[in-house]
């Protein structure tokens, strides 16, 4: 049911949002108004309440962005019971609330930040997207400004297994004041510049575990062959029969790219002194790791501080750090 503040909003625009929904019709032929009523009540009306609680005066700008913004989302299928993304609804009716004194200064700047995070969060395979929803949630009374949000969004993506944005994530912490860049990290009390150097240093601080990557495009996983692996600066590049990727990963996930033959034969095959592969034993400097595939086929790969492992008898990378 529609709460008595967002119908009196409607009601008292008529004949304005009448002709808004009339122009995306056109815009859009195929906007499914029945999608757009229900995307209304269930994920603008939750946001308007929030702001008619914080800046009651300001409402009536908030409704008419969220409005206009809500039908291009639902035009374009992003939005609404048969959206393509439904994390999206749920970051409207959810996380968008949150940041209500933001959202009566800024509503287009905050609904439209908010809607491209969620868009490109969802569409990463292994992200995390409510882990990060849940913790941006968890910041918003620490976050006053657009700046702010902007930087805080980008951290908590990274640490929600968006590898690739690991360097433009740590150049945003370092904008915000070190409170709010620690609470980021769930680390209240450290030095920031500790942290931060800690974080530049060693992509893996925090996961001294590694992690594995890949599977079968059978079984819905990323590679049709067992994949062989070259280091590159920013990861590995990765062929996989006649398909070409690059590799990023870090201790918060791990993120497949596409990339060429070329890069793959440029790719590096020296291999630190500290790494040693002994049949299915592999050493990297005092740490001594048990491979769980025959030896003799094993091949191992390494950059500045990671070390890739893969074999022809399975479909997945497994990555260690090397620190």
């Amino acid at each position: 049911m529609m709460s008595p503040a967002f119908a009196s909003l409607l009601a008292g625009g008529r004949a304005q949002f009448n002709a808004r929904a009339a122009e995306a019709r056109r815009r859009f032929p195929s906007l499914d108004m029945a999608a757009f009523g229900a995307f209304l009540l269930d994920g603008v009306d939750p946001l308007v309440v929030a702001v008619v609680a914080a800046a009651p005066e300001r409402a009536g700008g908030v409704t008419l962005a969220a409005y206009d913004m809500a039908l291009e989302l639902v035009g374009h299928g992003l939005a609404g019971p048969a959206a393509k993304n439904p994390f999206l609804n749920t970051v409207w009716r959810e996380l968008a609330p949150q940041f209500a004194p933001l959202l009566a200064t800024a509503p287009i700047d905050v609904l439209g930040m908010l809607s491209n995070a969620a868009i490109h969060i969802a569409s990463v395979a292994g992200a995390r997207p409510a882990q990060w929803q849940r913790e941006l949630a968890a910041l918003a009374p620490q976050i006053a400004t657009l700046a702010q949000l902007r930087a805080v969004g980008q951290v908590l993506a990274w640490r929600a297994g968006v590898a690739h944005f690991r360097q433009g994530a740590l150049a945003a912490a370092d904008t915000l004041p070190p409170a709010l860049a620690l609470a980021a990290f769930g680390e209240p009390g450290a030095q920031w510049s500790q942290v931060h150097a800690q974080l530049m240093a060693n992509p893996w601080r925090g996961n001294a575990e590694g992690r594995e990557f890949g599977s079968f495009t059978g079984l819905g996983g990323d590679f049709g062959a067992p994949p062989q692996v070259r280091a590159a600066a920013d990861g590995f590049i990765v062929r996989s029969g006649e398909r070409h990727y690059l590799l990023v990963a870090d201790a918060y996930g791990a993120v497949l790219h596409s990339a060429t033959a070329q890069e793959f034969e440029q790719g590096q095959t020296s291999m630190p002194a500290s790494v040693r592969l002994d049949g299915a034993i592999l050493q990297i400097g005092a740490r001594r790791i048990e491979l769980d595939v025959p030896a003799g086929d094993i091949a191992i790969a390494a950059n500045a501080h990671t070390v890739a492992v893969t074999s022809p008898w399975t479909h997945a990378i497994r990555l260690l750090p090397l620190a």
